[in-house]
């Protein structure tokens, strides 16, 4: 914002005196008036500050309070004032920057704990300083009386309007949407694109529903602004097997978002949700909210290293060519394990059992029916991959990947990136390495650019060994109407898309 750039113009000297600006007061003496204005002369010599720097000063005041609608209020700013009327700079600084904090989504926990989430504290979900030890739901289940029936209002010049997917142009409104106004990266250089046939696959899987996929129109162009949903989920939580959704895909336009119309959209697929008899939901947030079960963190694998830097996705390590990166991210031509193939209709049985085998060691987890299993794994074409390691007709392992492009913004010559996320796998004979090595080469095959990566499940044992490195962005889960102490990533064995 402006008043951090002005601020940050301001000149801060070592030896300054507390860093104040003296305020000069009028005498009737001239000589004590020639004395001040040396005192102050002398005073802005040894802290370096301008008349511009004063300016820019005083214009920060003035920002500052229309910028704050009230927040820092001039009395607030005589507060800050030593009892000599002057001001610290750093502590005019410091408030600019607390509040800059404050207009921005929280990105870790201690930056949480600092604000008000007044939408959050309305719903059934642990606050921020909660420490929980029991594993329950927050309110008990609501009799099908108590629910509203009637949609919540939206803002004047919206109305909702339930999606029918199997519409191609409807969908294509969808694919658009989420195209341009979803998630992107804090740099503003890749947005996720999210192709029309994943949408199918994501939002219906077994037992979906119409009416949790919810989209907010404009009344007079019928234009698509807004979307929510919500999909039929059973999850295993510290050993209870819990139906609930998993909440997704919220989405508002960028022109809309200052007219709260997130909130209204969370509230609605609630409601809707709970007609059909269900209280709790699972969902996923890059920012921190009122509170996260985990906490995981995204790795990286580069398949395509020098186009990954030439969209400055990676950048050349020190002391390293683009020739010797090539070389250090140099796979194999082919899997190396004997039996590792792509997973048929004839495995879905045995592969099922196996996935639901492991899953059972994870505190947090999906517990998936074979039709579930079915529809999310088998291979799609540019919607998941998954192969297993079959020997002497046993499947001993599994591996799966999603694919998930990028929309490349800015760059005159690459608008793509294809990303493989890791979606669930198992590992039982095979070593974690050498299978997902084989996952690597596989991609790779396919034409990714780069293979993404959670901390959770098992995912540490192969990660460092083959070469990912570490993101900076965090992903937090997070659980609805339901409580239960927090976990590691390590004990998280779940994925959503």
């Amino acid at each position: 914002m402006s008043e951090q750039n002005d601020a940050s113009n301001l000149q801060e000297n070592k030896n300054e005196k507390d860093g104040k600006i003296q305020a000069v007061p009028q005498s009737k003496s001239a000589k004590k008036r020639n004395k001040h204005k040396k005192q102050v002369e002398n005073h802005k010599e040894e802290n370096n500050v301008t008349e511009n720097d004063k300016e820019g000063l005083s214009k920060n005041k003035k920002d500052l309070s229309k910028l704050r609608m009230k927040e820092l209020k001039g009395d607030e700013l005589r507060n800050m004032a030593g009892p000599d009327g002057t001001i610290c700079i750093k502590d005019l600084r410091a408030a600019m920057e607390a509040f800059t904090l404050s207009q921005k989504p929280a990105k870790t926990t201690e930056e949480a704990l600092s604000k008000p989430y007044q939408f959050w504290n309305t719903q059934p979900v642990p606050r921020m300083d909660e420490q929980v030890m029991v594993s329950e739901a927050i309110e008990p289940d609501k009799d099908q009386s108590e629910i509203r029936r009637e949609p919540y209002s939206l803002p004047d010049g919206f109305k909702w309007d339930t999606l029918n997917l199997l519409d191609p142009l409807v969908l294509k409104e969808l694919y658009t949407l989420l195209n341009e106004n979803y998630v992107e990266d804090d740099d503003c250089m890749f947005r996720f694109d999210y192709q029309p046939e994943f949408l199918q696959w994501a939002l219906q899987p077994p037992g979906w529903k119409k009416e949790w996929l919810c989209g907010v129109r404009v009344v007079k162009s019928s234009r698509l602004v807004g979307f929510i949903s919500a999909v039929p989920a059973t999850l295993n939580i510290y050993g209870k097997a819990q139906p609930m959704v998993e909440i997704n895909f919220l989405c508002v336009h960028k022109k809309l978002r200052s007219k709260r119309v997130a909130p209204v959209l969370i509230r609605e697929i609630t409601r809707r949700v709970h007609l059909e008899g269900l209280f709790q939901a699972v969902y996923t947030a890059g920012i921190v909210l009122p509170k996260p079960v985990t906490s995981c963190r995204y790795w990286h694998r580069s398949l395509n290293p020098k186009k990954l830097i030439e969209v400055k996705f990676s950048h050349l390590s020190r002391n390293m060519t683009m020739q010797r990166t090539l070389k250090l991210f140099k796979l194999a031509d082919a899997p190396k394990t004997p039996g590792f193939r792509k997973l048929t209709k004839a495995d879905l049985a045995q592969t099922h059992k196996l996935l639901v085998s492991y899953l059972q060691k994870f505190l947090l987890a999906p517990e998936f029916s074979l039709e579930e299993f079915t529809h999310f794994f088998l291979p799609r074409p540019n919607i998941v991959d998954s192969f297993i390691v079959e020997r002497e007709g046993k499947i001993t392992d599994f591996v799966s990947y999603y694919t998930l492009p990028s929309t490349i913004m800015h760059h005159p010559n690459h608008k793509n990136l294809k990303a493989a996320y890791s979606f669930y796998n198992v590992s039982t004979v095979t070593p974690w390495i050498d299978l997902m090595n084989d996952a690597l080469v596989s991609a790779k095959s396919l034409g990714f650019d780069v293979f993404n990566a959670l901390d959770l499940m098992d995912n540490k044992e192969f990660l460092e060994p083959l070469k990912f490195g570490i993101g900076d962005g965090n992903l937090q889960y997070y659980l609805y109407n339901w409580k239960c102490p927090s976990m590691i990533p390590s004990e998280l064995g779940l994925v959503l898309h």
